[in-house]
Formats: structure tokens, C-alpha cells, sequence
């Protein structure tokens, strides 16, 4: 089809369909080049979006582009094993022209806190962010602005927020000594206790175990094998998909830290990475106006680093319209219409593509699985005309791969031992109890000379008193570096440097460089 012609590296989607058939020689494609220019894959329940993310992901990464996915329902694990053969497969891959073969990609499998099956994917409360938590505590922007006044006091006084318990003990504190935010404009009671609670109910359905150390340094998401193939990173959800604010809105953290520590590239050959977002909606849904802005932001100007973002959802409508119009390619699987609202969303989105010669509001509701009407950017960056496309079918198994296998690339994996064991070490909770506990006793002064000063007949006279530099034995210098005062005056100047801390425009805290 004339527009699909491209001259450099592009990703194959299957092959135009003219009077209900499949033409292999019309080939319909998006050039590599053009993938930083995000995109998304929209179609109604069982058309097959998940199969066109898997075979995206399997050309991506045989390019040499690393790629990041959420797997919610579980079965993007067969990206690890080579697909099956079968008379249905054989089938599509005839009538498009595809030469199939059986492949598995080079997989890293990840889950949030280790809860499930995957290497552990945490980040500290800090790191976190105001505005992100507020998202998946459900607060009002009062409250969020409240809890951004909270962040900001912990940043300033040096008291490191890695875990929840950390945050919890830090608004305690607050609560107790108001004076302290009097000049900030203060913390009202009862939007303190309505964040505690908000907190602690959160704790109680395990999230704990998603905030802490060692926290996810998002760079491990830029690999490539030694043979070139990028590496596609799995972030296993089937164990929390019943808390979907929590996992959608940890998934913006991680673009969200991207976004903070990657350089500017401008338009690169091809991507950095690519990041399928899977289940938007879950993003947008009750997201606060500041939210939305830091979401609309960040997508606009990830693509000057090389960052490819494609959301995954069930209508266009379901992604706010200021997204929707940065989003360069478009795969739209069938809708239904069974409903009026259902007829409304349908011409709804019938009216967010380009003019073409189909009745779109029928052919939307007559697509079969593996089939979506498709509209790219071509290497010029002008759109495509609009394509109905029967699409290839994935070369990876299109099915969950053992779980005998999933734990064996886990165990193998080089992440395993940075990321495997959980951290604890002091911070805000400690230091804020510590405060509260009664003072040590001054050690007591011995009563005779220590035996290091006491005179030695067998030293010659000019050398008693001078420093020894024996084994077990402190200089004067030694001395002074040991003192309490300066101690206090070190713990201070570590103190400041640890109130230095920038937020981005997600409140999120920017990686120092």
C-alpha cells in the first residue's frame, strides 16, 4: 500500500486486507525511527491486543531495542520460550507472507516487592514522590498538597523516607509538634489523620513490601545481550492485579524516573527503549489535574531521550485527549456496540483518525481477532493512509511458559544478587524514635593513668610523652578525629547535603548526576 514503503528499518504488522483477504504483498509497517513517537493499541476485550504488543516486542528487541512491558493477566511469560508450531499459525503465516519460526527473546522477569514470581521491584517513599502517592492513596488535591508539605519538611531536616513506616512516623511527628510547619502554612489535624489512615490501611494490604531498599535503578532497563538483541523486561502483575491504582501508578514512577535520569538525544535511529503501558485506563482513572499535566508532560518530552511510550488500553477514549494527541501510531483492534454508550465511544473514536476510504464505524465492529485498523508515521513523521491489516503472529510461545522455566531465567539472572534481598538501614523512623528515647549515660572517666601514658624506664627521657604509634594505640590526632564534637559537626554536614534534594514535575526525586 502506497505510504508503507519505507526505506530504512521498520517493524512488520502483517499484511493489508483487500475485499476480506489478506494481501502478503502489501506489507503494512512502522519505521523504527519513529517508535520514540509513542503509540497505542486499542481494541475491546479477546481482539488480540495482548498478541500484537508480544509480536512488537519480539521485532523490537531482535533490533537491538530493550523493551519494557507489564504482564497483568500473566501470559507474556511465553516471550521467554520459542512459540509452537501449529496448523493455525502455519495458516496466518501463509496468507500474509510471513516466514514463522519458532524464537524465545532474551527476558528479565520482574515483580513488584517480590510479591509473585520475578526479580524485586522497589522504590523508596521518597524517590516515590507526593504527588504519585496521593494517587494511590486516593487523595484529594488538599490532601496531596498537604503531603507534599510533609516530603518537603522530611527533605529539608535530612530524614531519608525509604519505606512507609518511615513517612507514617514523620506526619506523627508533625502531628505532635505543629509549631514546626507554622511557617510553611501548616498541617491541619484532620488532613493529617485522614493520610495516616489512608497510610496505614495501605500497609495492611501488604504494600510495604513495594517501598524500600535497594531501590530499582530504572538504567537496568537499557540492556542488551552480547549478541546485540535488546532485552525485554517483564514486570509480572498477576499477584496484584486486585490493586491496580497501586501498580499502574508505580509504572508512571518508572517512566517517570526515566525521564529524570536519561540524556538528551533528540531523534535517534531507533529507541532507547520502549515502554508499553498495558491497562491505561488504570492510569487516568480519578487522576488529579496536576496529575494529568506531569502525565501529558512527560510524554511530550520523553521522546527527545529516546523513550518510546505505547499505551495499551480498551478505547482511545479511555487516555485524556492532550495524550492522545502526542501519540504517532495507532492499532485499533475491533469495538463493540451492543450499547448506546458503546455507539457513542465508537464514533467517537472513528473521529480521531485520518480521512480514508472505509466506513470505519462499520469495519470497527466487523474486525476479526489478529485484524485492526492501523495509521502510522511515516519516516518523514507525516501520517499514513489508514490500513485494515491482518497482523503476524507472534514467534514466541503465545501462551504462559512453564513456571519451571520463568524461575530458572529468574535464578540465572545477573539482577538477582543487587536486587534480591530486601535493606533496612536507618532512617527517618529510627532517627525520629531515637529523639524520643532517654539520653545514654556520659561514660566514666577511669580513675588511674592509662597504662599508654604511664612512663617506661626502658624509653629514653626525650621520648616520653610523644605519640606512639603502636598497635592498639591512639594519637593525639587520633583523638581530635574521634571526639563527639566532631562527630555532631560530621553528622550535620551530612545532614545538609541530605536536605538537598530536587523534585521533578511529578514530585518524584531527581536522580543526582
Amino acid at each position: 500500500m502506497k505510504g508503507y514503503d519505507f526505506e530504512g528499518p521498520a517493524l512488520e504488522l502483517g499484511a493489508l486486507v483487500a475485499d476480506g483477504r489478506a494481501d502478503p504483498a502489501e506489507k503494512i509497517r512502522i519505521p523504527l525511527g519513529m517508535m520514540n513517537r509513542h503509540g497505542l493499541v486499542a481494541g475491546a476485550t479477546g481482539t488480540g491486543k495482548t498478541k500484537t504488543l508480544q509480536m512488537m516486542a519480539e521485532q523490537l528487541a531482535a533490533q537491538g531495542v530493550p523493551v519494557f512491558l507489564a504482564d497483568v493477566k500473566g501470559d507474556l511469560s511465553g516471550l521467554a520460550s520459542p512459540g509452537a508450531p501449529s496448523d493455525r499459525v502455519s495458516a496466518r503465516a501463509a496468507e500474509i507472507g510471513q516466514p514463522w519460526t519458532g524464537k524465545a527473546c532474551a527476558t528479565e522477569f520482574f515483580s513488584l516487592g517480590g510479591i509473585g514470581d520475578g526479580i524485586p521491584l522497589r522504590a523508596t517513599t521518597t524517590a516515590f514522590g507526593p504527588t504519585l502517592l496521593a494517587k494511590v492513596l486516593g487523595l484529594n488535591e488538599t490532601q496531596e498538597s498537604s503531603l507534599g508539605l510533609i516530603f518537603y519538611f522530611a527533605d529539608r531536616h535530612g530524614l531519608p523516607l525509604l519505606d512507609l513506616k518511615d513517612l507514617v512516623a514523620v506526619i506523627q511527628h508533625l502531628t505532635d509538634n505543629p509549631e514546626e510547619l507554622k511557617g510553611v502554612g501548616g498541617l491541619a489535624p484532620q488532613t493529617a489523620g485522614v493520610i495516616l489512615r489512608a497510610l496505614i490501611n495501605f500497609q495492611a494490604q501488604g504494600a510495604e513490601a513495594f517501598f524500600g531498599e535497594p531501590q530499582f535503578d530504572t538504567r537496568d532497563l537499557l540492556r542488551t545481550t552480547s549478541d546485540g538483541r535488546g532485552v525485554i523486561s517483564v514486570l509480572e502483575l498477576p499477584a496484584v492485579q486486585d490493586r491496580p491504582r497501586l501498580f499502574s501508578t508505580f509504572l508512571m514512577w518508572l517512566l517517570a524516573d526515566l525521564f529524570e535520569g536519561l540524556p538528551e538525544i533528540g531523534d535517534p535511529d531507533k529507541p532507547t527503549l520502549v515502554f508499553f503501558f498495558d491497562e491505561a485506563h488504570l492510569l487516568f482513572d480519578g487522576a488529579s489535574k496536576a496529575f494529568l499535566q506531569a502525565i501529558t508532560q512527560t510524554v511530550r518530552l520523553i521522546r527527545s531521550k529516546g523513550v518510546g511510550v505505547f499505551f495499551v488500553t480498551q478505547t482511545p477514549k479511555d487516555v485524556p485527549s492532550d495524550v492522545l494527541g502526542q501519540l504517532g501510531s495507532r492499532v485499533q483492534h475491533a469495538l463493540r456496540a451492543f450499547t448506546p454508550q458503546d455507539a457513542k465511544d465508537l464514533r467517537a473514536t472513528v473521529s480521531t483518525f485520518p480521512a480514508s476510504s472505509y466506513n470505519l464505524e462499520e469495519l470497527l465492529t466487523q474486525l476479526g481477532i489478529g485484524e485492526a485498523v492501523v495509521t502510522v508515521l511515516s519516516e518523514t513523521g507525516a501520517p499514513t493512509p489508514v490500513a485494515w491489516t491482518r497482523l503476524r503472529a507472534p514467534e514466541s510461545l503465545m501462551a504462559p511458559s512453564d513456571p519451571a522455566a520463568v524461575r530458572q531465567v529468574i535464578a540465572s539472572s545477573s539482577l538477582l544478587p543487587k536486587y534480591g534481598t530486601a535493606v533496612d538501614r536507618e532512617s527517618a523512623y529510627e532517627m525520629l524514635n531515637a529523639r524520643l528515647a532517654p539520653p545514654a549515660p556520659a561514660p566514666t572517666a577511669p580513675a588511674e593513668t592509662p597504662e599508654r601514658w604511664r612512663e617506661r624506664p626502658e624509653e629514653p627521657r626525650e621520648r616520653r610523652g610523644e605519640a606512639r604509634e603502636r598497635p592498639g594505640e591512639r594519637t593525639p590526632l587520633e583523638g581530635v578525629l574521634r571526639s563527639p564534637a566532631l562527630r555532631s559537626l560530621a553528622r550535620s554536614a551530612a545532614s545538609a547535603l541530605g536536605r538537598e534534594i530536587t523534585r521533578s514535575i511529578f514530585g518524584t526525586a531527581r536522580r543526582r548526576r
